[in-house]
């Protein structure tokens, strides 16, 4: 193991990686004290790998389109592969020509042959198999890799749907981003984490075109930890989806917009008992410019701020609290474009420096943007009181 205290994992990048499948696991695992690395080959620190966003379709398979820039934070031909604990392959399209790159496949078989937990997702079993990784193991994956895993002496195991994984021995396989919470929490178990008080219940309030990262990276970080939660919007109900908004850093005068995935609601809007729930999530993008305009929405903000149990706001999230005046005599930060909303609601401005600065004001939580997340995730897991026993205590304060 790397140290005792502090877990060190290492993910696997490339062009056209699916989004949430990098960015899911890289931000939670963060947000939960383990330092991780994203490298790819031929890239340095600093550099970028677009990433893609597949969904389901009506077509014969699922549909791509162009997801967030990705930033790597580390140069693959700097990785000592002593220093890490764990690997995470990401799917998508990257590893179609990953497997292909002698250097990656030598990178896996070091972490195989020293039995360090490998957590592989979708297309990314296409690299174990490359490897020689999945010989005699089971495994699940996206199905059109079958042939492939079954070809390289895997066991298939059929996933009965899109959020199954598996695990033998020190190999975690899962079958899409759909299954996240069950793959990171087993990634996690692997790496010697044991969480504790995670029986809360979470609400995330929801609308169309939120940013696509802010709703899913803590959504499914939450319940990784075993926390219940739900994602409501207005006027929808359980089962209904919301279009997001993919928002980034793109050299212009703002951020930049394209489509996201369509994010799926785990309960209904109306009828809503806002007192059986321990904390609120409000996700930025341009969904709060309208939800700050309807009367349930800043009842059910104001019930939450009004008994002081924690909420969590992001980006754009807080015009949505400035409406329903729960900002005035906090201290908070937003994406500094919502700074006048801030400041006219009464709330002490704090200048998010750098970007993924986030603060804790009593029971609120604010940031600024997703790059932000780790810190976002973890200071509200501060607040409901979930601790992981075998990592080191958090390091944002």
């Amino acid at each position: 193991m790397a140290n005792s205290s502090k877990r060190s994992v290492l993910i696997l990048c490339g062009d056209y990686m699916e989004d949430y499948e990098v960015m899911v696991p890289f931000q939670a695992l963060q947000a939960y004290g383990v330092s991780v690395d994203a490298v790819c080959p031929g890239k340095k620190s600093g550099d970028i790998c677009r990433t893609a966003i597949h969904q389901a379709s009506p077509h014969q398979t699922y549909s791509e389109s162009r997801g967030h820039n990705f930033t790597l934070n580390a140069t693959f031909d700097e990785i000592e592969v002593s220093k890490y604990d764990g690997l995470v392959l990401p799917g998508g399209r990257a590893p179609e020509y990953l497997a292909m790159n002698d250097s990656v496949l030598d990178l896996v078989k070091k972490f195989s042959n020293f039995r360090k937990p490998i957590a592989s997702i979708c297309h990314g079993q296409l690299i174990l198999a490359a490897a020689g990784s999945v010989k005699g193991r089971k495994c699940t994956a996206y199905p059109s890799v079958k042939p492939v895993l079954i070809a390289a002496g895997a066991h298939w195991v059929e996933p009965e749907t899109f959020l199954a994984c598996n695990v033998d021995g020190n190999i975690i396989t899962g079958v899409t981003y759909d299954g996240h919470p069950e793959y990171i929490q087993l990634f996690v178990k692997a790496l010697g984490g044991t969480i504790t008080g995670s029986d809360k219940r979470i609400l995330f309030l929801c609308g169309d075109y939120m940013e696509d990262y802010e709703v899913m990276v803590p959504f499914q970080s939450l319940q990784a930890l075993g926390c219940h939660v739900d994602a409501v919007c207005p006027k929808k109900a359980a089962g209904d989806k919301c279009p997001t908004a993919v928002h980034d850093f793109e050299g212009d005068q703002t951020y930049s917009e394209k489509p996201g995935h369509n994010f799926t609601l785990t309960a209904s809007f109306e009828g809503l008992n806002a007192s059986s729930y321990d904390a609120l999530v409000i996700p930025g993008g341009r969904a709060p410019e309208y939800l700050a305009l309807d009367e349930s929405v800043i009842k059910l903000v104001k019930e939450f701020m009004e008994v002081g149990k924690p909420v969590a706001s992001i980006c754009h999230g807080q015009q949505i609290l400035s409406a329903a005046g729960a900002l005035k005599g906090k201290k908070c930060t937003a994406y500094p474009a919502v700074k006048l909303n801030v400041v006219l609601g009464g709330a002490t401005w704090l200048e998010p420096d750098p970007i993924s600065r986030c603060f804790t004001d009593g029971n609120l939580v604010t940031g600024a943007a997703w790059p932000g997340h780790p810190e976002f995730i973890s200071q509200l897991m501060a607040l409901l009181g979930v601790r992981n026993k075998n990592f080191i205590s958090f390091p944002f304060k």
